[in-house]
């Protein structure tokens, strides 16, 4: 059976489209039958925050609002709400550990099980960088175990693989006026859209259509804006110092016609230092890919091989993007793909294949089946039955007979 390449917020369904609210898995994933894999939808953010749109709706702020550095966002959240309101950790996962103990990490953290999220993210990441071997720390707070926060780690030691973030840049571009107005009506749109589910959009054409009548109006004026001023575009997409702008220029350019020429300045922007301008380019391009699957005459090709860097990343939404959009590149089981994973990414895979969140653990799961050989059929049979295990040991009987 194939997979389909599309993305989605709910379950499975037959036609190549997604929705605007890929924030998550499908929760029925750990519990499904059947001859294929369901289609895989982003478990970060989406080209913007939908769901906290919404939530800025229901609570009569603007959707502006909170177009915030990702970085800043946990932040700011905590500092809004009064601490015994704060949501209570179900689960601490921590990856990117290699030679440092782990007890060291957490007592760094200083945060346990059913107590609530630190007080300062930033804060909790300078404790956990002052710990020795360790260079970089990221924490996300995901929702949700149990009605409780799901708190990732990501740690970075010295010497380790890493993935290479560009320079933050310094010149003070904009969008051109008449694309940012058009974001900012688009902002509005896609929140009205969100309150009335009406999120589905079609990636067919390589690029995202909304099946809201106004938030596509304003998709199809993004088709001109991208050709018009793509090369504004395209220099505030890799150098403005505001990362808003840069996600807005991202956001435009996956309209451009020229796909080949999308395809590698989304390439480029998926090493952009904030992790929301990296999840936009990420799910545009997969968007492209959307093309290239359907359309192989096109001459479109998207590369795995940022994607398999990204899964060494720090950041816990660049890992499962990463995934994500890696289980739907590797589907034929292309030998280069199979083996850059082999090469540069197995503790990463091994480390998320464990997670406790199954629909986090998922992906890596998958492409952990396919480096070692396994049918599609076995790989799904096994994450079934429970027994992530019993890969875990192929790959290690596998490696020891080399």
């Amino acid at each position: 059976s194939r997979l389909r390449l599309a993305f989605r917020y709910g379950c499975l369904s037959s036609a190549p489209v997604g929705s605007f609210h890929p924030t998550r898995f499908c929760p029925c994933w750990a519990h499904w039958g059947g001859q294929s894999w369901p289609r895989l939808a982003f478990p970060g953010q989406p080209f913007f925050p939908v769901a906290e749109i919404a939530a800025a709706a229901s609570e009569g702020r603007k959707a502006s609002a909170i177009l915030m550095p990702t970085r800043f966002l946990l932040v700011s959240l905590l500092a809004s709400v009064p601490l015994l309101a704060q949501p209570k950790v179900g689960l601490i996962e921590i990856y990117g550990l290699r030679k440092v103990p782990q007890d060291k990490v957490l007592k760094a953290l200083g945060v346990s099980v059913d107590g609530p999220l630190p007080a300062s993210k930033g804060d909790a990441e300078e404790r956990i960088e002052a710990v020795e071997g360790i260079v970089r720390a990221s924490l996300s707070a995901v929702c949700c175990d149990k009605g409780k926060v799901i708190l990732y780690v990501g740690v970075e030691e010295r010497g380790t693989t890493r993935f290479e973030f560009h320079d933050p840049p310094e010149l003070e571009l904009k969008v051109p006026e008449e694309v940012e107005k058009a974001w900012i009506g688009f902002l509005a749109a896609v929140e009205a859209a969100a309150r009335n589910n009406d999120t589905a959009e079609d990636l067919t054409r390589g690029y995202s259509l909304m099946a809201n009548a106004e938030a596509r109006s304003i998709q199809e004026r993004f088709l001109t804006f991208a050709d018009q001023h793509y090369g504004p575009l395209r220099e505030t997409a890799r150098n403005a110092a505001d990362p808003q702008q840069r996600s807005i220029a991202a956001y435009v350019l996956g309209y451009a016609k020229n796909r080949k020429q999308v395809a590698d300045d989304l390439q480029y922007l998926m090493r952009d230092p904030e992790p929301a301008v990296r999840g936009s380019a990420m799910r545009a391009l997969m968007a492209v890919a959307v093309l290239a699957e359907l359309d192989p005459e096109s001459g479109v090709r998207v590369p795995a091989t940022w994607f398999v860097e990204m899964l060494n990343s720090v950041e816990f939404t660049d890992r499962t993007k990463a995934a994500v959009a890696l289980v739907n590149l590797s589907e034929k089981r292309n030998g280069y793909t199979l083996q850059h994973l082999r090469e540069r990414a197995m503790p990463a895979l091994t480390e998320m294949a464990k997670w406790h969140s199954l629909n986090h653990a998922l992906p890596a799961f998958i492409l952990l089946g396919r480096v070692a050989g396994l049918p599609e059929q076995e790989i799904q049979d096994l994450w079934t039955k429970g027994d992530r295990e019993a890969l875990l040991r192929k790959l290690r009987d596998a490696g020891r007979k080399k």
